[in-house]
């Protein structure tokens, strides 16, 4: 019983109801205007063949007097199905005819009877039963008078079946319509109740769940997907905290350490000379960390969204060429060369200040890395309308980084320096994908050599969507 309450509280099964209720009071009103219809028409039917009977019975004996009229009449009183015929006299009672009485009054009025009358007919098969009839009557110069009638039992009859045959059919469609409603019901009763078995289990904490998905591609299934998608970015989200969680355990642990060992031994330092070089080391540390904590808030932000209502369109060309003019003299001083094939007038969607960011990471990686390789390396700076947008790439021919860990380098505080010889946060690549993320491309890295084993390179190509007119 809860169960069928709870069925009834569901939106679909009221719509569903609402559409029944509906249909069953136009089905109504159909059964009753092609019924009426059906009336009128027989009626109009029957009156216009009396009419033209009248017209030839009266032509009759307007030709050849009675003998013709009672010719006629007897002729067509014996033919299958025939219409009533009755001559009267002048107080009413009957002279010749083909039934045995009718009611009284009938004979009395010239014209369309007002109402349908009894009549009795000369042989009856079976048990007596009502016969009700219509007429036109008209009267005689010699005072007889002349009625032309007809049985309504057959018209009656098929009204009746007409009427029944509509019954049916509404019973019949309002059954059908019962079970699927019912059958609608249920089904949308068993999907909504495992969206929230599996919202329970969201609830709970266990964010892998994702809500069913059918086929149908209906509004439960598009609510699916919505939701599955959001579910998809919350668990992203919170692996990120949690990963930065560890790593802010780990990897800042390490320098708040030595920066309190180094706060330590200053207050030891006696000589102005070491303890100014302490202090500048303190500071050196403290700077670290501050760029390391702003790179933390700068993700945060982006992967809130919290910048995404600062787009607008901006120049991808003007930015990758002042890029690469700022990175220039750092290649330079690394003993490398940056060169650039930058496509003028490329368009994108987007926010300068953290596109400006994102070249500007992957320009310092390339120059960091690709600074261990002998002789005048070149960087290349590429921006190209391409397939699927409009891309920009990054490349050296530093060490590179395995296939299997490029999934992994893109997560905050991960380095494939495990020394950590080289001066970074580990912050750089997770801060260019969640900035591509916010622009609705993609972070692409590749082999810059392929299979070379020495210096295979990196190529970094982000991949920004088509910019709408």
């Amino acid at each position: 019983m809860s169960r069928l309450r709870l069925l009834f509280r569901s939106t679909t099964v009221r719509l569903s109801a609402l559409y029944i209720v509906l249909f069953a009071i136009c089905a109504a009103f159909l059964v009753v205007y092609v019924t009426a219809m059906s009336e009128r028409l027989l009626a109009q039917q029957v009156r216009e063949a009396l009419n033209q009977e009248t017209a030839e019975v009266r032509g009759a004996y307007d030709r050849g007097g009675m003998n013709l009229l009672l010719r006629v009449m007897e002729r067509r009183a014996r033919q299958p199905g025939a219409n009533l015929y009755v001559i009267a006299g002048t107080t009413g009672e009957m002279l010749a005819g083909n039934v045995a009485s009718v009611e009284p009054g009938v004979l009395d009025r010239e014209g369309w009877t007002r109402m349908p009358f009894s009549y009795e007919p000369f042989t009856e098969t079976g048990p007596p039963r009502p016969h009700m009839a219509t007429a036109n009557v008209f009267f005689l110069d010699n005072g007889l008078r002349v009625m032309v009638g007809r049985d309504l039992g057959e018209p009656g009859r098929f009204r009746g079946i007409v009427r029944r045959a509509l019954m049916v059919a509404l019973a019949i469609m309002g059954l059908g319509a019962l079970v699927i409603w019912f059958g609608i019901g249920r089904n949308a009763l068993k999907r909504i109740d495992r969206m929230s078995a599996a919202s329970t289990k969201i609830m709970a904490g266990d964010l892998s769940q994702r809500l069913p998905v059918g086929v149908s591609g209906d509004e439960f299934d598009r609510l699916s997907e919505n939701l599955n998608a959001m579910l998809e970015r919350i668990e992203k989200l919170n692996g990120g905290l949690r990963q930065v969680s560890d790593n802010i355990a780990h990897d800042l642990k390490t320098p708040l350490t030595r920066l309190r060992n180094k706060a330590a031994d200053t207050l030891e330092e006696d000589a102005p000379d070491a303890r100014r070089a302490a202090l500048e080391g303190i500071i050196g540390e403290s700077d670290q960390l501050i760029r390391t904590f702003n790179a933390l808030l700068m993700i945060s932000r982006v992967e809130a969204g919290s910048i995404a209502a600062e787009m607008s369109p901006v120049d991808l060309s003007a930015i990758s060429a002042d890029s690469a003019e700022l990175y220039e003299p750092a290649a330079e001083e690394a003993g490398l060369s940056l060169v650039t094939e930058i496509e003028s007038g490329l368009m994108v969607q987007g926010n300068r200040e953290l596109i400006g960011q994102a070249i500007f990471n992957l320009l310092d990686n390339a120059i960091k890395y690709a600074a261990e390789s002998d002789g005048d390396t070149p960087i290349r700076l590429t921006l190209r309308r391409g397939a699927g947008g409009t891309h920009l790439s990054v490349a050296d021919n530093g060490p590179g980084i395995p296939a299997d860990k490029r999934s992994e380098v893109v997560k905050r505080f991960v380095r494939l320096d495990e020394s950590r010889s080289k001066p970074g946060t580990g912050l750089g690549l997770s801060l260019v994908e969640a900035v591509m993320e916010l622009h609705g491309g993609q972070l692409q890295l590749s082999s810059t050599n392929g299979d070379a084993a020495a210096t295979p390179g990196l190529t970094v190509t982000l991949v920004f969507p088509v910019q709408k007119a």
